[in-house]
């Protein structure tokens, strides 16, 4: 009788390849399943972002990460591309900085982004990132939308003027809440977040009131009422514990 075949190994325990690749001319070492981003915060290299929080999974919407990669024709976004063996990386070369600073001050532009006025100011990742890339003025013409304001809901309200449509609220809402009351329409700048099926926020059949999209959205898009003129701090130490929960269960 011939012995049973060996089980074939499972995919899931197969051994993570480990790689080395230079980031700034520095020799970094990752697993084959990381990001660039990643790797460059575990070595201590800033790279900006907007779209990325710990905790949700990576969109790639911003491209405020990206990143120049040696012998790429175009630029990277680090928080969705792996890194190669021996590949160069460089996050702050002179095209990296310029483009991102164009990246911002397409943001702007696209919305009415007034900080003077803003719940968030003081407290605004993008705000942030203007003074951290030395934006002080823009170059584009600005749009002026008038978009709407939605404060149906009884505790929080919803300002599109400010949305950079990240798309946390939505990652967040489907990851972590499991409601999946965000979703977007629309395409390119026209884009926005809606409730539902585009129903006002506060008839919402589905959202649980948690306020995880409030914490999670890095500007004055979505705040709790009450707040006045720079009193909108956001709270968002429950998201890496959150997920590392849901990863635990699904073993």
């Amino acid at each position: 009788m011939n012995p049973p075949a060996a089980a074939a190994p499972r995919a899931d325990l197969q051994p993570v390849r480990l790689l080395t690749f230079r980031i700034d001319e520095r020799d970094v070492s990752a697993r084959e399943d990381e990001t660039i981003l990643a790797v460059a915060r575990q070595n201590g290299i800033d790279i900006p972002t907007l779209c990325h929080l710990d905790g949700l999974s990576e969109r790639g919407a911003c491209r405020l990460c990206i990143v120049e990669i040696r012998g790429a024709p175009r630029l990277q976004p680090a928080c969705v591309t792996r890194p190669r063996q021996d590949m160069e990386v460089f996050t702050a070369s002179e095209r990296v900085v310029e483009t991102r600073r164009k990246i911002l001050e397409l943001l702007f532009t696209e919305r009415n982004h007034v900080c003077a006025v803003c719940v968030s100011n003081g407290h605004c990742e993008l705000q942030d990132l203007a003074r951290k890339l030395g934006l002080t003025h823009v170059h584009y013409d600005y749009l002026y939308p008038r978009q709407a304001v939605d404060a149906s809901h009884e505790r929080f309200s919803m300002d599109h003027n400010r949305c950079v449509l990240c798309l946390r609220c939505v990652r967040v809402c489907d990851e972590i809440e499991g409601a999946h009351t965000w979703d977007v329409m629309g395409r390119g700048i026209a884009s926005r977040t809606i409730t539902d099926l585009n129903q006002p926020w506060g008839e919402s059949e589905t959202c649980t009131g948690c306020g995880k999209c409030v914490q999670v959205c890095p500007t004055g898009a979505l705040s709790e009422k009450g707040r006045s003129v720079a009193e909108m701090t956001k709270r968002r130490q429950f998201l890496p514990y959150l997920r590392q929960l849901h990863r635990d269960s699904s073993w």
